[in-house]
């Protein structure tokens, strides 16, 4: 099997596990929101740990701190359990739409971030995703009588945790390691003030136990295809993720699709259209680009 396949279905699997996850959290509806960020962290933290001592790479974790990067991490951390618990509250308040509807808008809202903060320049069909994306955020705002602010919150703190991420030197699986390390002696604190552990089931607590693979495992894969396939590759097969998330909300839970969700997702999905046949040409242009630049020998070393 090719690289380039191999990347392709590591990205789907890691996908198809994030669309999956609201079936997963809404079998912990009986524990708060915050208590279920908490043993997240915890969890995480030793299933990352003990996957980078497996790989003898433990030690990169306390370089990266130890390097003055531990204010940058503590940042990313922040956002990215900000992200984890309004998505946990999603769906356990049913608003799993909305969820996938922050996931569908966050590549146009990180375009616009990369625009404003870096100054990269944006083609017409970038603004024009953009444009129909920000359309559809106001259709819903109309319609429903209050902005989709808890899409709005994914996709902008989800966006500003990747303008972080790009300020550290490190892999994926080390930065979030570094992450939940800092996250989980704040996350055991919370849970020994205000939890009930022994309130809780065991089944509940296994459960909860799981939420260190599980958010381990995407991300490993993810990291796995990303250096295999074109990132316009990643771009367009990442939808499967908020796709599967409407799925779920739609056909397993119920939740009503309104006349303005009707109108306001095709929007959106038009917008995405768009930006990822955008993003396809420039990534070919840019391969073509650079061959070019090997075959006349032009190439800077």
């Amino acid at each position: 099997m090719r690289d380039a396949t191999k990347g392709v279905l590591a990205m789907v699997m890691a996908c198809t596990i994030w669309g999956l996850s609201p079936l997963y959290f809404a079998q912990l509806k009986h524990v708060p929101a915050i208590e279920i960020l908490c043993y997240r962290a915890v969890w995480s933290s030793l299933f990352f740990a003990a996957i980078l001592a497996f790989q003898g790479r433990l030690a990169l974790v306390g370089q990266a701190v130890r390097g003055g990067q531990v204010w940058v991490i503590a940042c990313a951390a922040a956002l990215i359990s900000f992200n984890w618990l309004v998505y946990i509250f999603a769906i356990q308040t049913g608003q799993g739409i909305e969820a996938s509807l922050g996931y569908y808008v966050y590549p146009l809202v990180a375009v616009l971030l990369g625009w404003a903060g870096f100054s990269e320049r944006l083609q017409r069909m970038q603004w024009l995703a953009v444009l129909l994306a920000g359309s559809a955020v106001l259709v819903l705002t109309i319609g429903l009588g209050v902005p989709p602010w808890i899409a709005l919150g994914l996709a902008a703190s989800f966006s500003l945790y990747g303008v972080i991420k790009k300020q550290l030197p490190l892999g994926p699986v080390v930065s979030v390691t570094a992450e939940v390390l800092l996250l989980a002696p704040f996350a055991a604190l919370l849970l020994w003030l205000t939890g009930d552990v022994g309130a809780l089931s065991w089944d509940t607590h296994l459960l909860l136990a799981l939420s260190g693979p599980l958010t381990a495992t995407p991300l490993i894969l993810f990291s796995f295809a990303a250096r295999r396939i074109a990132m316009a590759t990643v771009g367009v097969v990442q939808y499967v993720n908020p796709t599967l998330q409407f799925g779920c909300a739609v056909l397993v839970f119920g939740e009503p699709f309104s006349k303005w969700h009707a109108i306001a997702f095709p929007m959106i999905w038009a917008a995405l259209l768009v930006y990822s046949v955008s993003a396809i040409r420039q990534d070919r242009a840019a391969r073509k680009a650079v061959s070019s630049d090997v075959t006349s020998g032009t190439v800077v070393t």
